[in-house]
């Protein structure tokens, strides 16, 4: 069990590319297994999530050629209804995206695949995915009426359905979609509040029978997909952490480049502004998704608001923004979160137990936080709670503490950023 050390105080200054973007690298690959043809991808993110997603698809008969390091993949794909049983157990380590994706997929094909995962994994909630599945006709059995992993799908005849996902999850929403091109009839996600749109990106450039009226996302049977080549976006969830790092630190000055600018995913950005961070961005790429540079100067920040209507565009970015909160001038408030209670970890306790820890005021609540903002933290052992994004945020909070944060269990940085210590110590600056 790894351990991380930060000795703060310090800023951040510099240049930094984030990896391949987790969201669409997942999407990559199963886009790719699907269509018909050789798709090609750059700078697929090389983490234990994603490439837990790529050995699934090889185990259901798709030829993937990955050369470890380069980024590069290329998938020779076999077509919506030509996949073959896997001989053994979908092992998914700690993507709940893999397993809620694949479900979806599983649905439409005629034979029995058993989905299973890490303990993390098989504790967090499925049934928010397989009772619409159900709905549309595929077997779904597992612990709790198919809430929790192992899962064992059959697919067969489905039927398409009228879906309110009221979770503004972009999980359960792919997950329909990706079935409802098995269906018959058609298949109708609504959204009130918009969730991110990969998938719905995906559909359009890959040529299948899809289309967006206003809030209402209709898919109807499709009988092919076509292949793609593309470069795939750095990662703004990843870049969150020297975003913030850098806008909550006073001097602090750094470039993001290549990032996915995609507006779905670009809320935090929004936040910051808000708080008074300096921050510009520049589109240089907007085909298969918006992509670019931003540019960060620190400041004292001031508290602000969080509210649901907000919170799809930057679900995966609130433990660092909780970070800058803790040390924003005033009262900073999230509500509306309560999706965070059940990602790989409860994130709302994780966050104000190690906030707390280091000298934080922090409250918690149901569905979020009340923060009240502090000049420094000091250091303290924290936990990851085996939770990456709880990890990484633990290390951005060293820039404003006065001694050393010790992080236990910090091998699960490795599920979505491997390279999170080298761009943390090549942008550090004291």
């Amino acid at each position: 069990m790894a351990t991380l050390s930060f000795q703060g105080p310090g800023k951040f200054c510099g240049v930094c590319t984030p990896p391949g973007d987790k969201s669409i690298s997942h999407r990559a690959v199963l886009f790719g297994s699907l269509a018909e043809g050789e798709s090609a991808y750059e700078n697929f993110l090389e983490a234990e999530d994603c490439l837990h997603t790529l050995d699934a698809m090889r185990q259901m008969g798709v030829e993937i050629h990955h050369a470890k390091g380069t980024g590069k993949v290329r998938i020779f794909g076999k077509g919506l209804r030509k996949l073959s049983a896997p001989k053994k157990e979908l092992y998914l380590g700690n993507s709940g995206t893999s397993m809620r994706l694949l479900l979806g997929i599983s649905a439409g094909q005629r034979f029995e695949t058993v989905l299973t995962g890490d303990p993390s994994l098989s504790s967090r909630p499925m049934r928010r995915v397989t009772e619409p599945l159900k709905k549309m006709g595929a077997q779904i059995k597992g612990r709790e009426n198919g809430n929790f992993a192992p899962l064992t799908i059959r697919g067969g005849k489905l039927r398409g359905i009228d879906f309110d996902n009221k979770l503004s999850s972009a999980q359960v929403k792919s997950a329909l979609l990706f079935a409802g091109m098995y269906a018959e009839g058609r298949t109708i996600v609504r959204e009130a509040v918009p969730s991110r749109d990969h998938t719905e990106r995906f559909l359009e450039a890959t040529g299948a029978r899809f289309q967006k009226v206003a809030h209402h996302l209709i898919i109807e049977p499709t009988e092919m997909l076509l292949p793609l080549r593309a470069r795939i976006a750095g990662d703004i969830s990843s870049a969150a952490f020297f975003i913030t790092g850098a806008a909550m630190i006073p001097g602090s000055e750094v470039t993001i480049r290549d990032v996915g600018l995609n507006p779905t995913r670009t809320g935090i950005l929004e936040v910051l502004k808000r708080m008074g961070a300096g921050i510009e961005t520049e589109i240089t790429q907007t085909v298969p998704e918006p992509m670019g540079n931003i540019r960060i100067r620190g400041a004292k920040l001031k508290g602000t608001g969080i509210t649901r209507a907000e919170i799809p565009s930057l679900i995966d970015e609130l433990p660092v923004l909780m970070v800058a909160m803790a040390l924003a001038e005033g009262e900073s408030l999230v509500s509306g979160a309560a999706e965070l209670r059940v990602k790989e970890t409860d994130r709302i306790k994780s966050m104000v137990g190690n906030l707390r820890a280091l000298g934080a005021s922090i409250e918690e609540l149901p569905d979020g936080s009340l923060i009240r903002g502090v000049e420094t933290l000091h250091g303290a052992t924290v936990e990851s709670f085996g939770d990456h994004r709880t990890a990484m945020s633990m290390g951005v909070a060293s820039l404003a503490t006065e001694g050393v944060i010790t992080v236990r269990d910090t091998d699960c940085i490795a599920t979505s950023y491997p390279a999170f210590m080298e761009h943390f110590q090549m942008l550090f600056n004291r």
